[in-house]
């Protein structure tokens, strides 16, 4: 088992990418804190998981503190903290028109100051075990879609920081520090958010190939699939890396010649 006894924090874990990321940890013999904000979720996950290899906390990862509890869950409950995972986030639809700066605080102090707050709370325990930090980000932080732009912007935050600290933090306290940024992802909530769009039922069955070469879009198990070789120790020194994980080149790609295949709100996100 490539996680064998190592012990992780998946914020954000009670559904979609993080779940499938705590599920797999648990598959490669990690044991798991899981993290979210509805208890009923979480419980059930814990159930799934099993209480001997899984806790739970809820909590919003931007409150103060919030954090600190978290670390100090995991250490008392299993002993030592090996690694943690910066899946929670928001997914706020705003541009430049609807954007004030009351909701770029919210969204920046979710989606950035949140997994700021771990990683500072997280790297005394980390540089005990010469751990992991993987952050998950989103293939929008290059530039993003123009209904995501405080979502955009704070991922495009959370890859600058991960490439700074995966730098300081590993050469000052051996502490690995990467990141991977999802495409479009089928999570329970993405296949509600585009049904509150308009969109039928089964709207991810037909797809236009521009977005979804394959036939369809990126699963969550696929997402953290790829999570546990940055967890494990196999990455070995690697650090302040960003990997996208979509099923084309996003970067530089050719835009479609007739937008009017565009699914509304169609955007990469996790």
């Amino acid at each position: 088992m490539r996680l064998q006894n190592k012990v992780i924090i998946v914020t954000g874990s009670t559904t979609g990418i993080g779940k499938a990321i705590a599920l797999r940890c648990i598959a490669e013999g990690a044991r798991v804190v899981i993290h979210g904000l509805e208890k009923d979720l979480g419980d059930a996950v814990i159930s799934q998981l099993g209480k001997d290899k899984a806790i739970l906390h809820v909590e919003d990862i931007a409150k103060d503190g919030a954090a600190v509890r978290l670390v100090d869950l995991a250490t008392k409950t299993f002993g030592k903290l090996d690694a943690i995972v910066n899946n929670a986030a928001i997914v706020h639809s705003s541009n430049i028109d609807t954007t004030d700066t009351a909701i770029f605080e919210m969204v920046l102090r979710i989606n950035l100051l949140g997994p700021f707050s771990l990683i500072k709370a997280a790297l005394p325990e980390l540089a005990k075990t010469k751990g992991a930090v993987l952050n998950i980000g989103s293939v929008n932080a290059y530039s993003g879609e123009p209904n995501l732009f405080a979502y955009s912007v704070s991922k495009g935050a959370v890859m600058t920081m991960t490439r700074n600290l995966g730098d300081t933090l590993y050469r000052e306290h051996g502490v690995r520090v990467n990141q991977i940024n999802p495409g479009w992802v089928l999570t329970e909530r993405e296949i509600e958010r585009k049904k509150n769009h308009g969109l039928k039922d089964d709207w991810y069955a037909e797809l236009p190939k521009v977005y979804a070469p394959a036939g369809r879009i990126l699963l969550p198990e696929e997402i953290a699939a790829a999570s546990v070789y940055w967890l494990s120790d196999e990455s070995g020194p690697i650090s302040g890396q960003v990997v996208d994980l979509e099923q084309y080149p996003f970067i530089g790609r050719n835009p479609p010649k007739d937008t009017s295949t565009i699914p509304t709100g169609s955007a990469k996100k996790n």
